[in-house]
């Protein structure tokens, strides 16, 4: 039989859980009252809590950030709608899994992809594998008002190691677009670069291509930067002769080479 203290740690822990309350052992990490941003019909918040630095992990370093909880909420975090925990999850690994927990968070921001729509962006990474790769996950929620609830519009997971990127492109040509660059498997080994668009309450894939950028060809660019002119073109928002689309960062004299943009 259980003893009652052993009962209510397990009961705490069951609690915790399922819901945005931190306990004892975590602390408050970020906190977004989004009721005055999305207009809410109901006092919703964004919060997470983070639990100790752990050892149990595969990175070479031997210690890292404790897990982090995800809670959007409107009942002071009894309970979490939707469920965010499962966020950098592969459909087939099971919630709870070496990586799919994030232990890393960037500042959650407001977002306005077109027009008056707003959106709440989340950025989470998981723990570190032992050759320092990371998954990184892109979250994106619309609020719906006839539900009084949140949604995901968009989520994305990838690697690290190999240039992949997940970049929400802030104005512009493409604003509130959502590009992500991942490696292929095959020769000619490049990246397929997919484009997703904003249109109603979610997103939908607009674009997939094979990069011409080539993995390892000593192109300083992003790879996102590098195959924007392509995007753009494909896209119909560029045509040859008209002003190269700068890079993200520095570089303000690229060039094309081999269908791709270099600085």
């Amino acid at each position: 039989m259980m003893k009652c203290g052993t009962m209510a740690i397990a009961a705490l822990a069951a609690l915790a859980a399922t819901t945005g309350n931190a306990t004892a052992a975590e602390k408050r990490i970020s906190t977004l009252d989004l009721s005055k941003a999305f207009a809410t019909r109901s006092p919703w918040h964004f919060n997470a809590v983070q639990g100790p630095d752990t050892t149990d992990t595969p990175s070479a370093e031997g210690q890292e950030p404790g897990p982090i909880r995800l809670c959007i909420s409107m009942d002071g975090g009894q309970s979490c709608r939707p469920d965010l925990n499962g966020v950098l999850a592969a459909p087939s690994e099971a919630v709870g899994g070496t990586f799919s927990q994030a232990h890393y968070l960037g500042e959650p921001v407001i977002v306005h992809p077109a027009g008056d729509a707003t959106l709440l962006r989340i950025d989470v990474g998981s723990l570190h594998a032992v050759d320092g790769d990371q998954l990184h996950g892109v979250v994106l929620l619309s609020y719906d008002r006839a539900a009084d609830t949140f949604r995901v519009a968009y989520r994305h997971v990838a690697g690290h190691n190999n240039n992949q990127e997940i970049r929400y492109i802030d104005g512009g040509a493409l604003r509130g677009a959502v590009i992500s660059a991942e490696p292929t498997q095959d020769a000619p080994f490049g990246y397929w670069v997919t484009v997703s668009r904003f249109g109603g309450n979610t997103y939908s894939q607009a674009l997939r291509y094979r990069s011409a950028t080539r993995y390892g060809d000593s192109n300083p660019l992003a790879v996102i930067d590098a195959e924007m002119p392509d995007i753009q073109r494909r896209l119909g928002l560029w045509h040859s002769g008209q002003p190269l689309p700068l890079p993200e960062k520095g570089c303000s004299r690229p060039h094309l080479l081999r269908g791709a943009l270099w600085c």
